[in-house]
């Protein structure tokens, strides 16, 4: 065993000398390169037992290593857009140990403040960097630090409008210094689509125009008579040859200096491009090339997204060491294909998303219905209704944190204008281990003041295809279907119904005392609440509204017959279905009390979902001994007074 262990910090040894991004000023290239390997060996064996993003760490490691070589973190603010690409960067901050990577009290998979100086900003979402970057840079000049600004931004984050509104604002100040490193890998999750993405592509296949202007002035100096005033003319015009040979014009057309491609594992040339951008005094775009996945034989072979994000895989063949079971993203990427052959007006949206949203074979089957719009949600919502006007019932599965983006469009573009377009949201409810801006606990809240929308919460597989098929039969306003991330539990089956409501379970009495509306994946919990609560001899109806908007109008009946109203959701409990409730029982003049049981409104620290859960007390030994307790509260007020106040939390 302690031969092993030696062994294996020497396959380190390098990484295991870096305390700090100075440690490697007294490296030598020849040590940075086999640093570069010594990090690419420890993401492999540390990602590897815990799950996380290892293709596009793998392929920014020389870029990150010239980084912080050339600017001096934390003085210098060195930014990464959406951040899952920051593990290289946590190595050389002095961060080394992955043990519990995106798990409770372990490093957080994006950068975190709480975890170090050398982190700016922690939200990973993307297209934002270069806003902060210019904000930065502003606060810099106002107030007159020396300090340099870095942002680091993918090719496919360009792709997002918010990239380009930022630009526009950078370059409108020709000196106020602010270095844009491109991260190019012709990928986001997937390969990178779009204008800017051929664009891109040119730049990376075309020589300079600076070495072919090079070896042509050569000629033509020694050209008699008309060889110098033809290289004049020819260098007086050099925007237009520039964009003929290296069309990086669209740059400078902004008002930005170009520099590049460069190659983005040769370090060399990567503290040169980057010196040179350092001293320059306005802003400059550093175009590098990586390789997703590079030194990885797995990740390279994997066409899909390079190993984006992986579960825990062994290391040598990149295999997963364990299958989960069905989940949720399968069961509607697969209704979807069938929905597609019955219905050839259905359509599919996707920001950039392609596999992760379960849309893979959709694609497969209709390739031309498909579109993926880049990390352009705003720009994807407008689009389908667009194409809802058009005649169609296009589908946008997007994840539930993303959706927030595009608010504005799906109020005054979608619903304003009563487009029946279908928002499908992944990931929706506690995701867990990506940390707070991941977490899809506001689309139920955010959705709620919308007009005429409606939204599914499906409780299971069954549920997921059942209530999608509802939603592309709406054609005059905005549905939304959400589910939970991972695996989905056994069918969970109702034993009767209510106006369009299933019952889960009943009271089994004609007083009974508590009705527990349960909100989509929770369902399970919340019938292992009424059977706690029956052991203390409380009688619980459980009851799935499927749609939480609008409120289904047999729930206040419903509700007046029993002494206490519960909910339990797996979103924030400002707004949700539990506001939503208890405003449709006012509404119905329904006194009863009424308790709400969700996600408290704060950020949550990154933990499996399981973690999480019981961290907030969204468990069921914890609402059942709070139900418990208002009920005997309750029987107490019922003693001695006549009327019973409504009771909230």
């Amino acid at each position: 065993m302690l031969d092993q262990l030696k062994r294996k910090e020497a396959r380190v040894d390098l990484l295991t000398r870096i305390g700090g991004p100075r440690d490697l000023d007294r490296l030598s290239l020849e040590q940075l390169e086999r640093l570069a390997e010594e990090i690419r060996t420890f993401l492999v064996d540390a990602v590897s037992k815990t799950g996380g993003h290892l293709g596009p760490n793998l392929g920014v490691v020389e870029l990150t290593i010239a980084l912080h070589r050339v600017f001096e973190s934390p003085k210098d603010k060195v930014l990464f857009d959406t951040g899952h690409q920051s593990y290289v960067h946590k190595l050389l901050t002095g961060r080394q140990d992955f043990s519990k990577l995106k798990s409770k009290g372990g490093l957080s998979g994006y950068p975190s403040r709480a975890e170090s100086e050398h982190d700016v900003i922690e939200n990973s979402h993307a297209s934002t960097v270069l806003g902060w970057a210019d904000g930065l840079a502003k606060a810099n000049e106002v107030r007159k630090r020396d300090d340099h600004v870095v942002a680091v931004i993918g090719d496919g984050a360009l792709t997002g409008g918010m990239a380009w509104e930022a630009l526009n604002n950078i370059a409108a100040a020709k000196d106020r210094p602010l270095v844009i490193v491109v991260n190019d890998n012709e990928r986001s999750y997937a390969p990178t689509i779009g204008g800017l993405a051929n664009h891109l592509a040119t730049l990376r296949t075309t020589d300079g125009y600076e070495r072919f202007l090079a070896r042509g002035k050569d000629i033509l100096e020694r050209t008699p008579v008309v060889g110098r005033p033809l290289y004049e003319t020819l260098h007086g015009a050099k925007k237009g040859l520039k964009d003929f040979i290296a069309p990086q014009g669209m740059f400078e057309d902004l008002g930005l200096k170009y520099v590049g491609p460069i190659d983005g594992h040769d370090i060399e040339a990567l503290e040169s491009a980057l010196q040179r951008a350092k001293r320059f005094g306005g802003p400059v775009i550093v175009h590098c090339i990586t390789e997703k996945g590079r030194g990885y034989t797995p990740a390279l072979q994997d066409e899909a997204d390079r190993f984006h994000a992986v579960g825990k895989i062994h290391p040598d063949t990149g295999l997963p060491i364990s299958t989960s079971g069905l989940d949720w993203t399968s069961v509607f990427g697969e209704e979807m294909v069938k929905l597609g052959h019955e219905r050839e007006d259905v359509v599919a949206i996707t920001a950039a998303m392609l596999q992760p949203v379960g849309l893979g074979k959709f694609e497969e089957a209709f390739p031309d219905r498909i579109y993926d719009v880049g990390i352009a949600e705003q720009h994807g919502a407008v689009s389908a209704a667009g194409l809802a006007t058009g005649g169609l019932h296009p589908v946008f599965a997007v994840y539930a944190t993303f959706l927030n983006r595009a608010f504005d469009q799906v109020l005054m573009d979608v619903a304003l204008h009563r487009c029946g377009v279908t928002f499908v949201l992944d990931r929706a409810g506690v995701t867990g281990t990506d940390g707070a801006s991941h977490n899809g606990m506001w689309d139920m809240s955010i959705l709620q003041c919308v007009p005429g929308l409606r939204i599914a919460a499906p409780r299971d597989a069954d549920q997921v295809r059942a209530q999608l098929r509802e939603a592309v039969d709406v054609d005059d306003a905005p549905t939304v279907v959400r589910f939970s991330k991972g695996a989905v539990g056994p069918a969970v089956k109702a034993v009767g119904t209510v106006g369009a409501m299933d019952v889960l379970r009943t009271a089994g009495t004609d007083a009974p005392d508590v009705l527990l509306v349960s909100v989509g994946a929770l369902a399970p919990m919340c019938l292992e609440i009424a059977g706690l609560l029956d052991a203390q001899g409380i009688s619980t109806t459980v009851v799935d509204p499927r749609w939480v908007k609008p409120v289904d109008e047999a729930l206040a009946p419903l509700a007046a017959q029993h002494r206490v109203v519960v909910t339990v959701e797996d979103n924030s409990r400002a707004g949700g279905v539990g506001s939503a409730v208890a405003q449709s029982l006012r509404d119905a003049g329904v006194d009863v009390p009424l308790r709400d049981f969700g996600i408290p409104p704060v950020f949550l620290d990154h933990a499996s979902r399981k973690e999480v859960l019981a961290e907030i007390g969204l468990t069921a030994p914890d609402i059942a001994r709070q139900v418990t307790g208002l009920v005997a509260k309750l029987d107490g007020r019922y003693e001695s007074t006549a009327a019973v106040a409504p009771v909230s939390d």
